[in-house]
């Protein structure tokens, strides 16, 4: 396949994603009015802050000639299938480290299966050897192949995400967005305008996310930049755990408003703004933005 010169054409994305509204009695009643940022519209295979992250990366590998990508992920990893999808449209091979050896002589879950058939191949390796990369490309086979981080988030990405907070500018006073590698929140929040500000509500426990977030924005901005905050409390057991009533919300949630919750990130940033609105964190009056980053 002949590789596009230009990405974006090639990959024909929707943005700006949409604002819609959601009239929901359980944050009305706190004067706090509901907007989602359906960023899971902004491509059919790459959506949200997966295309966000990535299409500045993607750019950037086939502006340099490279042959390949690399990058990195757990057995869940939507960031895994995204890079994925986007090697098939773009005609790049793929290769997915994916943290946990005892992972190689399973069948692969319904996640890592879409990996494959989008002609990922995947190497696993121990969680005590992924958590230092830097030498796990080339154990891989994967030399001279373009490096994407875990989760997408780099210097590159902050900027594709600071586009997101510049569609919501004006939009809304405070903008909420679940966070994994905190990528999103680091690029999203100095992209919204004056008197604006964002939270990052995480999906894994052990409070390092405020750290990561700081150095991803001096990698990217040379400093901290952009009003944000993290409400922690709201992993629900840690990174891909659906406790039942987790997962009894997010179906309350699709009954109510007709749409789809994507149960890892969406439905713990829901969860977690009910909460917060309920405790009083929104004054009355606050519009509040979701992004939903990503579909089920």
């Amino acid at each position: 396949m002949n590789r596009p010169a230009n990405v974006d054409v090639h990959l024909q994305p929707r943005p700006p994603s949409p604002l819609q509204e959601i009239r929901d009695d359980r944050f009305e009643r706190h004067g706090v009015r509901l907007l989602l940022k359906r960023d899971d519209l902004v491509h059919p295979e790459l959506p949200g802050n997966k295309w966000r992250k990535l299409a500045p990366n993607l750019r950037a590998a086939v502006a340099g000639g490279y042959p390949a990508l690399v990058t990195f992920g757990g057995a869940y990893s939507n960031h895994l299938r995204a890079t994925a999808a986007a090697g098939r449209l773009l005609g790049l091979a793929t290769v997915g480290i994916v943290r946990g050896d005892e992972l190689a002589g399973r069948p692969l879950n319904d996640s890592l299966a879409r990996c494959a058939a989008d002609g990922m191949r995947l190497h696993f390796v121990s969680r005590s050897a992924y958590r230092d990369k830097a030498g796990l490309p080339a154990q891989a086979g994967a030399e001279g192949a373009y490096v994407i981080p875990e989760g997408g988030s780099n210097a590159l990405a902050l900027h594709g995400c600071a586009e997101l907070g510049r569609e919501l500018s004006g939009a809304c006073d405070v903008v909420a967005v679940a966070c994994g590698t905190g990528g999103t929140l680091a690029g999203l929040a100095p992209g919204l305008g004056a008197g604006q500000r964002a939270v990052g509500v995480p999906v894994v426990g052990g409070g390092f996310l405020e750290a990561e977030i700081r150095s991803l924005q001096t990698a990217a901005f040379g400093g901290p930049a952009g009003d944000w905050s993290l409400a922690e409390g709201y992993a629900h057991g840690g990174y891909a755990r659906v406790p039942a009533e987790l997962a009894q919300f997010a179906a309350d949630f699709e009954s109510r408003h007709g749409l789809p919750v994507e149960r890892i990130y969406v439905a713990k940033l829901l969860w977690a703004l009910l909460d917060l609105t309920r405790e009083g964190a929104f004054p009355g009056g606050t519009t509040l933005a979701a992004v939903v980053t990503g579909r089920p």
